[in-house]
């Protein structure tokens, strides 16, 4: 169903979490993917894995305020969860998608959490079987907390970098490359993988090619760079996107920094229009296009699907996936004709880098506008948010935040309340925790006043 066929499709309220458990969620996503026309020989969703990612909001505060902000109005003035409910949260996810699920650490700014219960939350994560990644503007992920919460069992750090943010003193996508490397830096050497997120947007849309092109120049560290396409959701004020910014312009745009033609979604992950990568393979400063033959790759994809690929580091990495294929003479024998084309066509780079190869995974994200969402979309989605009351789609969750985080709690202590006390379910907040577009909406009647009280004779 395409959602002008259905009149309540733009009600977000019709999307509500799964509530209960599944006996096989792997078959669920499977049969999600059939109904949205998703399913094919190279979905990895329903095959591999029953959910990319799940993301575990720790806190609502910020201590940014971006033109692009997927937040609520009142995020700002919402408590942090007591570490009960984080924890309930956490055994949901693994009663929901088991041991080995990917989540997010997020926010709002997740290192604004007391420090002791930041580490305790990764260290939770860990102990379920889970792998737990720290999504941050870095502002204040500091080595000394990135090497303690790796200690804790922390597997990657997402590091969120781009204009939306207006860093003072950092204009363009440029100028934050001096911010970028500073936070490679930061992780480089610990045992987490390093990923950078990216919003696209009129602003840097013509700057993806120099952003391609740096993580290429980087990809000794690092290992996944996402580029979140704008979306009207949220507090934010720049509003949906214009044309021509989507999945394939961006792709292109991709392309064009890595200096090598890249082919998209040799593995799907989920719906089309939602997500698209390619993997590339850097030697001696080049990239090469690591799924150049699309039909092995999707052929050992299938046929190791059952298996659990390490990715811990590079070396476990390819430790898993070379035991996975040895275990399967036939399989191993039409690896080793494939491994040696690719070395073949990578003579020059590796070559010039004298053996050395770096992965890296180059990947476009398109949420959907909060009033315009797709219910083909959400039942693919593979990308979910834990509520109270289970797992969400992330898009849908964000169209509809304050239902979940102005609720009340039940804890073993009593009921806990959301907002401080002295707001209503319905807050007014003042000016200084309020941000994006209700903040730009609350200068307008003061500085419609000081214009006023300046033309007074």
């Amino acid at each position: 169903m395409r959602p002008d066929d259905d009149p309540n499709t733009q009600d977000p309220a019709r999307y509500q979490p799964q509530r209960q458990p599944l006996a096989d969620p792997l078959a669920d996503m499977r049969m999600r993917q059939q109904r949205s026309g998703q399913w094919s020989a190279h979905q990895t969703a329903g095959r591999r894995w029953p959910v990319a990612c799940v993301s575990l909001e720790i806190t609502q505060r910020c201590n940014l305020d971006c033109t692009l902000c997927y937040l609520s109005e009142s995020s700002e003035a919402v408590r942090d969860y007591p570490l009960e409910e984080i924890y309930r949260r956490i055994d949901t996810i693994v009663a929901h998608y088991g041991p080995g699920t990917d989540v997010q650490v997020s926010g709002g700014e997740p290192t604004l959490r007391q420090r002791d219960e930041l580490v305790a939350i990764v260290r939770r994560l860990a102990e379920r079987g889970l792998r737990a990644s720290l999504f941050t503007n870095g502002i204040r992920a500091s080595r000394a907390l990135l090497a303690e919460l790796a200690e804790a069992g922390l597997v990657d750090v997402a590091f969120h970098v781009d204009t939306t943010q207006e860093r003072a003193g950092y204009p363009t996508e440029h100028d934050l490359n001096a911010l970028r490397r500073e936070y490679i830096e930061r992780a480089r050497g610990l045992p987490i993988s390093v990923f950078f997120n990216t919003t696209v947007h009129q602003g840097n849309f013509e700057q993806v090619p120099m952003l391609a092109a740096f993580f290429v120049a980087h990809a000794d560290v690092v290992r996944f760079a996402s580029f979140q396409l704008q979306a009207e959701t949220g507090r934010g004020v720049l509003g949906a996107r214009a044309e021509p910014i989507g999945n394939d312009s961006v792709a292109a745009r991709l392309q064009q920094g890595a200096g090598t033609a890249l082919r998209f979604n040799v593995l799907a992950a989920g719906h089309h229009d939602c997500n698209r990568s390619a993997v590339l393979l850097v030697a001696g400063g080049r990239a090469y296009d690591a799924f150049a033959e699309p039909a092995f790759v999707q052929r050992f994809m299938r046929e190791t699907a059952h298996l659990r690929i390490d990715r811990g580091t590079r070396w476990k990495s390819v430790r898993s996936l070379a035991v996975a294929a040895w275990a399967r003479p036939a399989l191993a024998l039409t690896g080793l004709g494939w491994g040696l084309r690719l070395a073949w066509r990578m003579r020059a780079g590796l070559l010039a880098g004298r053996g050395r190869v770096h992965k890296l995974t180059l990947f476009t994200h398109n949420f959907m506008d909060a009033c315009q969402l797709d219910p083909e979309r959400i039942e693919a989605c593979v990308f979910m948010a834990i509520t109270q009351d289970g797992p969400l789609s992330m898009c849908a969750f964000n169209a509809q935040r304050d239902a979940y985080l102005l609720r009340p709690l039940q804890t073993s202590t009593g009921t806990w309340q959301p907002l401080p006390p002295g707001h209503d379910a319905v807050p007014t907040f003042p000016i200084k925790w309020l941000k994006g577009r209700p903040r730009a909406q609350a200068r307008q009647p003061r500085q419609a006043a000081a214009t006023a009280k300046q033309a007074q004779p």
